[in-house]
């Protein structure tokens, strides 16, 4: 014991043995008298730390001498350290201040974290969004366990209890390439689930760019009925980028889909875009989605949907919506039918032979060659068509939504520049691109004009008047590398958007109400109807134009009695011209059935003008009325003086 007034000396010494060679050579020359600071030993005790950290185990006090490995930028801070004098030792503050310094041994990214993590709590928000901006760049130099247990759950907590808001995504999902599947989870995915209901447009794009980094973590019931409601409003988007990244997502999203997700929710939703969508890479891109997933579809729903779609495709006058036309056909080969293939698929890609581009040519021909090549063999061993035909009926199959994901990359660059990298798997062999094809004219018929058209396309042949129950066509898939294509961007339409507004200004349809239609010159908008009623897709798909009668005499060629059938007026085949016309086509509950192309802006443009001159009858009569009451209930007028202010 040792006397409380100080008289008594110093405290015993304590301590553990084998850490006394640790002890600065000032406690054992002086036993503990020498005049120092009160950090003097513990700064002496940190060098030996740093020394051991880089060279190993201190094996005696000596050795303190020679550095050895450690980092030159530490060495003259380390030489402060152990130094023989106590009194020149640095404090701790100033021994990291002076390795802060510019070009100092803790003036790095790392440090300069670990540091803001530590304060975090205190930062502005604007400090907290430049930091998780830059995070992301340095993870990859820092040590996992650091990443997951400092990190991480930072990353967390802004999102749960700060305003972060998207800029965490990036780091978030950096950081969980780090955890274990059952960490992933239970720390990454309930957050991403909550992001998904957000409505901040920032984070949406960037969980839908990023979703390939968790969807393998994901189970169907979570996507069914956490996910997957939400994603789905990005499809009425007004901003473009939301609608082609939720387009995309639907690859990633498709095989965890349920029946009636897939086959109906989101079929709907393709349909509206593909026919009324006025970004023309979303439209194309909707198609190219559609030839990808094609083989997660029922078969009641690909029989009902793919060659409807993709003839419709076809029609486009963005030209790479039909170039993707021809390539869903291609990409989906498997599950047509071969009386789809002779009846519905060769018509449609036969007319693409004479379309303006020539690409677009090519790759027609290329689809015919393919197909004609499968009927061919068929024809010569029919013994084959169970086998060609195998998958027509098949179930949905997660296997064969491999090759169909590798037909083609994404048909445009589209809207974002980052979305053209999402599926551009491995160039197998597939058709190539396609751009819109026109319909074959029958003989008979008046051929159409080479010019560009107005909004109200004559009508065109109905492929699929009567969407039959059939199965199909196989369209064999040609070695090329459609992956390779890349067909622009949006950005880089300008002029051709210039032209299209030129060719569907309503104001020259009266001027050329008496031209011959070209089918392929439409507005997006108006060759399409019936979708937004039921969002079917067996809905029709435009109403003829009551302002154009066809020439008297001549009659439609899918009106044509082409199969041989009876007619119903055996006389004349195209006296049934007249009474359809007559009677006109009310639209259809259902879209992808009817291959109508028929155009309703000229007629919704009449049916508007004509109610707002009603209003404005309306609205002119009220106001006479009204004046009409005010001059009775005044009675007539008075003489008198009037007063002046």
């Amino acid at each position: 014991m040792y006397s409380a007034q100080g008289n008594g000396g110093g405290p015993p010494s304590k301590g553990i043995p084998e850490l006394e060679h640790y002890d600065p050579p000032e406690l054992a020359d002086s036993g503990g008298k020498a005049v120092r600071e009160k950090w003097s030993a513990d700064m002496w005790r940190l060098g030996c730390l740093i020394w051991e950290v880089f060279n190993g185990p201190l094996p005696r006090a000596a050795a303190l001498r020679n550095p050895g490995k450690i980092p030159k930028s530490l060495v003259p801070h380390y030489c402060e350290l152990v130094g023989a004098n106590p009194k020149m030792r640095p404090n701790p503050a100033r021994f990291l201040q002076n390795c802060r310094a510019p070009g100092g041994f803790m003036n790095n990214r790392f440090v300069e974290t670990n540091l803001f993590l530590e304060e975090i709590q205190i930062k502005e928000p604007a400090e907290k969004q430049k930091f998780f901006q830059e995070l992301s760049k340095s993870l990859d130099s820092f040590p996992e366990d650091f990443c997951r247990h400092k990190v991480l759950p930072q990353l967390l907590t802004a999102f749960e209890f700060g305003n972060a808001g998207a800029v965490v995504l990036t780091p978030l999902f950096k950081v969980g390439k780090f955890l274990s599947a059952e960490e992933y989870q239970q720390k990454i995915i309930p957050v991403v689930v909550k992001m998904f209901s957000s409505t901040d447009r920032a984070m949406r794009i960037r969980l839908l760019q990023q979703m390939e980094q968790f969807i393998q973590y994901l189970d169907e019931p979570t996507v069914n009925t956490q996910i997957f409601p939400h994603v789905v409003h990005g499809f009425l988007d007004t901003n473009p980028a939301i609608r082609e990244q939720t387009v995309k997502s639907m690859l990633l999203l498709a095989p965890k889909l349920n029946e009636a997700n897939l086959n109906v929710e989101l079929m709907k939703h393709f349909a509206r875009l593909q026919a009324k969508d006025e970004q023309g890479p979303i439209r194309c891109n909707t198609t190219v989605c559609l030839g990808k997933i094609g083989s997660y579809l029922s078969a009641s729903t690909r029989h009902r949907v793919l060659t409807s779609a993709f003839s419709r495709a076809t029609k486009d006058p963005f030209a790479p919506s039909r170039v993707a036309g021809v390539l869903g056909f291609a990409a989906t080969h498997n599950l047509y039918s071969m009386s789809d293939c002779a009846h519905k698929i060769l018509p449609v890609l036969c007319g693409l032979t004479v379309d303006p581009e020539k690409s677009v040519r090519d790759q027609a021909f290329k689809a015919i060659r393919s197909f004609l090549s499968k009927l061919e063999s068929v024809s010569e061993d029919p013994t084959q068509l169970a086998e060609v035909e195998k998958d027509v009926h098949a179930a949905s199959s997660p296997g064969m939504g491999g090759a169909a994901a590798s037909w083609a990359g994404w048909a445009v660059t589209g809207v974002s520049s980052l979305t053209s990298k999402l599926i551009r798997a491995h160039p197998t062999a597939t058709p190539a691109e396609t751009n819109v094809p026109q319909r074959p004219v029958p003989e008979g018929l008046p051929a159409p004009a080479p010019t560009p058209v107005p909004a109200t396309p004559a009508t065109s042949g109905h492929w699929e008047t009567q969407e039959e129950d059939k199965d199909t066509a196989e369209d064999s898939s040609t070695a090329d590398r459609w992956d390779d294509e890349d067909w622009g961007s949006l950005e880089q339409e300008a002029e051709s958007v210039l032209a299209q507004q030129d060719d569907w200004n309503p104001g020259s349809q009266a001027s050329r109400a008496g031209q011959p239609m070209n089918p392929n010159q439409k507005s997006p908008e108006s060759d399409w109807s019936g979708w937004e009623a039921e969002g079917s897709w067996e809905q029709g798909w435009q109403e003829p134009s009551p302002q154009e009668p066809p020439p008297e005499g001549t009659r439609l060629a899918s009106e044509y009695n082409w199969s041989g059938q009876e007619p119903s007026d055996k006389g004349d085949p195209f006296a049934a011209l007249s009474a359809r016309r007559e009677t006109g086509t009310q639209p259809r509950p259902d879209s992808w059935g009817d291959d109508n192309w028929e155009g309703l802006e000229t007629e919704s443009r009449q049916v508007k003008a004509e109610l707002a001159r009603k209003k404005r009858e309306e609205r002119r009569k009220e106001m006479e009325a009204k004046r009409a009451e005010k001059k009775a209930a005044k009675g007539p007028m008075k003489l008198g003086t009037r007063k002046l202010d």
